[in-house]
């Protein structure tokens, strides 16, 4: 019984260093995209930029609870797949809102091209609480020529007391998908 008793507090304090460390962690910057996923991108397309499209993704970086007296904060990572077997994606805009539609963060000095099946991410801190409880990401993209739709999604992890939570949300089409 002592040694069951000795775990579960090692285990405690374990998760407690852990959650102190992940608060540490600091949102991802403007301009590290092409630095942190040098792998996945590829030279822009020559071709002129014919199809495009833009996702609308809410992501909750702060929830209310417990009719308002208790506040959520979760970190985010949004990610955005080309799911292109063929052809690169282009990213023109990565942009990050608050609950008042205030941008607080653009992530892309300038376009990328995203390889055939490659992924990027973008990463919220826990404690990075700007976006608050109405936060939401806007990506624009564009392809020469048709492409498949690309998938966007954003995961959302947190822990209230004792429990941990995750959830995702996916991005909606807030513009037509096609040739210009």
């Amino acid at each position: 019984m002592c040694h069951i008793r000795a775990g579960g507090i090692f285990l405690a304090i374990l998760s407690c260093l852990l959650t102190l460390r992940m608060g540490e962690a600091v949102a991802q910057g403007a301009g590290s995209i092409e630095q942190n996923f040098a792998s996945s991108l590829t030279a822009m397309p020559s071709e002129n930029l014919a199809a495009s499209g833009a996702f609308y993704v809410p992501v909750y970086s702060s929830v209310t609870m417990s009719q308002g007296k208790l506040r959520a904060d979760f970190s985010a990572t949004l990610s955005v797949h080309n799911a292109s077997e063929t052809k690169p994606l282009v990213l023109k805009r990565i942009a990050y809102f608050d609950t008042s539609g205030k941008m607080v963060e653009s992530y892309l000095k300038s376009p990328v091209a995203l390889k055939p099946f490659a992924t990027i991410e973008i990463f919220i801190a826990t404690a990075d609480t700007r976006g608050g409880t109405g936060a939401n990401f806007v990506v624009d993209w564009a392809a020469a020529g048709e492409i498949a739709e690309p998938v966007v999604e954003a995961l959302m992890v947190g822990s209230v007391g004792p429990g941990h939570y995750a959830f995702i949300t996916q991005g909606r089409p807030i513009r037509l998908v096609g040739k210009n």
